[in-house]
């Protein structure tokens, strides 16, 4: 026996967050009757699943590592016919992706269809460090680069500590390459905190998530993870 809503996390329609709300909102039921407590426990393989009126099919678990390209969407659909990240991995399975790049940004992103795992990763507790490599108007000096060590205050809050190196300026370009490390997820984070201490970002890559990394990978291209990397990921989000 497990809990509903993560039953309903594996089956790869949500993540375990969204299924709990789904429950508390009346729109699951199980063999015919609706349950809105938490606490409620099923037998995938006997009891029926049912979320907003479709049947649950629980589907084996896949994990993807895609080098996304600028100028498509961290999505499954757009409403603009816009290219998505799903386009670029055949598979029949329900896959979405875990956290976001926006649409001028490239680099590594997950997706899946463990709604379990997604929400493992993305949760605020579980600090894994993402890394990006950014190129930035101008040179930031020490000082800056202190700021955005300890904690820059941005709209939404004051940022977590972070970890940065400036590895080259460009004194003729007036431009600086910057790796930066962070584990929160908030909406174009990275842009916003270069531009809190007035380095506009240029141009954007994540090369790292956890200790995965793009090796061998081009823009568009993609590959499973191994048993092995999504078990060491399960434990570095506990740990």
């Amino acid at each position: 026996m497990e809990r509903l809503q993560k039953v309903i996390a594996q089956s790869g329609i949500t993540s375990r967050r969204k299924a709990e709300e789904l429950i508390v909102e009346g729109k699951v039921y199980v063999n015919g009757k609706r349950v809105t407590e938490l606490g409620t426990k099923v037998d995938p393989q006997i009891d029926k699943v049912e979320v907003n009126g479709v049947p649950l099919e629980r589907e084996e678990p896949v994990y993807f590592m895609l080098y996304k390209p600028t100028g498509v969407i961290s999505s499954v659909s757009d409403e603009h016919n816009r290219k998505v990240v799903t386009d670029f991995i055949p598979t029949d399975q329900r896959i979405y992706p875990i956290g976001r790049l926006d649409y001028d940004t490239s680099g590594l992103l997950l997706l899946t269809n463990d709604g379990d795992f997604a929400n493992l990763l993305t949760h605020p507790k579980h600090k894994i460090y993402k890394t990006y490599i950014a190129k930035v108007e101008g040179m930031p000096l020490r000082e800056d680069i202190k700021k955005l060590e300890k904690g820059i205050i941005l709209e939404d809050g004051k940022t977590a500590p972070a970890r940065v190196k400036v590895i080259r300026s460009d004194k003729r370009k007036e431009t600086s390459i910057v790796e930066i490390s962070i584990h929160e997820g908030r909406n174009r984070q990275v842009r916003r905190m270069f531009e809190a201490i007035g380095h506009p970002v240029m141009k954007l890559k994540r090369e790292q998530y956890g200790f995965l990394q793009l090796k061998g990978l081009n823009a568009g291209e993609f590959r499973e993870l191994k048993p092995h990397e999504v078990k060491k990921m399960r434990e570095l989000a506990v740990t």
